[in-house]
C-alpha cells in the first residue's frame, strides 16, 4: 500500500501525473468488477475467488518491473484481483454471519487484518530500499496464494441463494438500477466511498507528501504503519456502537477524520507535524471501520445478495476513481495540501450524511435466547 504509490511518484515525477493514473486504471477496475456477479453465476463462488487471487498474485510480477508500461496494467489487474476477492468473502459473510451478529463480527474482522496492516507499510518499504525493489512484491504474492489455499482446504460452502436470486439474464444496468432505487443502500454506498476515499488519500497522498517535505520513504512507511494501528482499537470502537449505535459513531469518526485532515493542509513547512496529524486523522477514520459495512450488511434483502453486494463493493473502484479525478484537476492549479483541503471537507459533509441513518442501527438488542436461535435457523434456510 505504501510502495506503489511512492513507485508511481519516482516513475512519474508528479503528484498530479499519479493522481491521473489512479483515475484511468480504477475506471478499468470499476468496470471489470461489475463482471463479477457473472464470473460468480458462471464459475461458482469458490472459482471466482480463486481467479481473484490468481490475479493479485500475478498482478505482482507486473508491478516489481519498475517500469511504467508494465506498473500501469499490474495496478488494474491488483484492482481487480482485490475487488473480486472482496465481493466473494462479503458473499460468505453474508451467507454464514447472523444478521444481528454483524456489528460484532465487522470489528474482530478488522481487528485481525490489523496486523498486516500495522506491519506492512513499514516492512514493505524497509525490503524495497534495503534489500530489492522485487521482494515486498513476491511477499504479497505468496500471502494471496496462502490465503487462497487456506480458504480452500476449509472447504466453505456458498450456497445457491445468492448467486439464483436475479435469474440467469440479469443485466448489471437492472441491479445497478435496482440498488440506486433503495435508499439505504445509496447512504451505506456513500459513506463507504468517502471512508475509502479517505484511506486513498492516506496511502497514496500520505507518503508522497512525506517524500515531497523531504523526509525519507522509511518514514512514510512508519507514518503508514502507525496510522494503520488504529485498526487495532476496532472492537473497543465496535462496543461503543452497539451501545450509542452506528449512527453516532459514524458522525464522531467523520467529524475527527474531517477536522484533522483539513489541519494537515494548513502544516504547510512542517512535515512531522502534518505527520502526526495524518496519524491522529487516520484515527478517526479507524472509528468509522468499526461498523463499516453494518449499514450496507443491515440493509440488503437476503435475495439479493450477490447482486447487491457487487454493487456495494464497488466503492472501493469508484473511491479510487473519484478522488483521483477531483485531485488530478486540483493540482493542476494548486500544490499538493490542497488534496487534504478537498479531502477533509468531505469528511465532514459525510458527517452529516451520516445523520440519515436509522438512530437503532446497531445497538445492542436484548434478544432473548430463543429469538436469536430464530435468527440463526432463518440464516440457515430452516424455519
Amino acid at each position: 500500500m505504501t510502495i506503489i504509490p511512492l513507485q508511481a511518484y519516482a516513475l512519474l515525477g508528479d503528484a498530479q501525473k499519479v493522481s491521473f493514473l489512479y483515475f484511468l486504471v480504477s475506471a478499468a477496475g470499476l468496470s471489470g468488477s461489475m463482471l463479477v456477479p457473472w464470473l460468480v453465476r458462471k464459475i461458482r463462488h469458490h472459482r471466482t475467488l480463486i481467479l481473484g487471487s490468481c490475479c493479485m498474485a500475478v498482478s505482482t510480477v507486473f508491478l516489481s518491473q519498475h517500469s511504467l508500461i508494465w506498473f500501469a496494467p499490474g495496478l488494474a489487474l491488483q484492482m481487480f484481483g482485490a475487488a473480486t476477492v472482496v465481493i466473494c468473502l462479503n458473499l460468505y459473510v453474508l451467507r454464514h454471519v447472523p444478521r444481528d451478529d454483524f456489528t460484532r463480527f465487522e470489528p474482530v474482522r478488522i481487528l485481525f487484518a490489523g496486523g498486516a496492516w500495522v506491519i506492512g507499510p513499514a516492512l514493505g518499504v524497509y525490503l524495497q530500499e534495503h534489500v530489492a525493489i522485487w521482494v515486498p512484491y513476491t511477499a504479497a504474492a505468496v500471502f494471496s496464494l496462502t490465503q487462497l489455499a487456506y480458504f480452500l482446504w476449509m472447504r466453505v460452502e456458498g450456497g445457491q441463494d445468492e448467486i439464483s436470486a436475479a435469474g440467469p439474464h440479469a443485466s448489471p444496468v437492472r441491479f445497478i438500477r435496482r440498488y440506486f432505487s433503495q435508499p439505504r443502500l445509496i447512504l451505506a454506498w456513500l459513506l463507504s466511498v468517502t471512508r475509502a476515499g479517505w484511506w486513498g488519500l492516506f496511502y497514496i497522498f500520505g507518503p508522497i507528501y512525506i517524500v515531497s517535505s523531504g523526509l525519507s520513504a522509511e518514514t512514510s512507511g512508519l507514518v503508514s504503519s502507525a496510522g494503520s494501528a488504529g485498526m487495532l482499537t476496532v472492537v473497543l470502537w465496535g462496543w461503543v456502537g452497539r451501545r450509542i449505535g452506528i449512527r453516532n459513531l459514524f458522525m464522531l469518526g467523520y467529524t475527527l477524520a474531517g477536522v484533522l485532515t483539513l489541519l494537515v493542509a494548513m502544516t504547510t513547512g512542517y512535515p512531522w507535524i502534518g505527520a502526526v496529524l495524518l496519524i491522529a486523522a487516520a484515527a478517526g477514520t479507524s472509528i468509522i471501520d468499526s461498523g463499516g459495512n453494518v449499514p450496507f450488511l443491515r440493509a440488503v434483502r437476503p435475495r439479493e445478495r450477490s447482486e447487491m453486494t457487487t454493487v456495494y463493493a464497488t466503492y472501493r473502484d469508484a473511491s479510487r476513481f473519484s478522488f483521483p479525478a477531483l485531485y488530478s484537476l486540483l493540482l493542476l492549479v494548486f500544490p499538493l495540501p490542497v488534496v487534504f483541503l478537498a479531502s477533509g471537507s468531505v469528511m465532514l459533509v459525510l458527517s452529516q450524511c451520516a445523520r440519515k441513518l436509522p438512530r437503532s442501527l446497531g445497538r445492542e438488542g436484548r434478544k432473548s435466547a430463543f429469538a436469536q436461535q430464530a435468527n440463526l435457523s432463518r440464516q440457515d434456510g430452516k424455519t
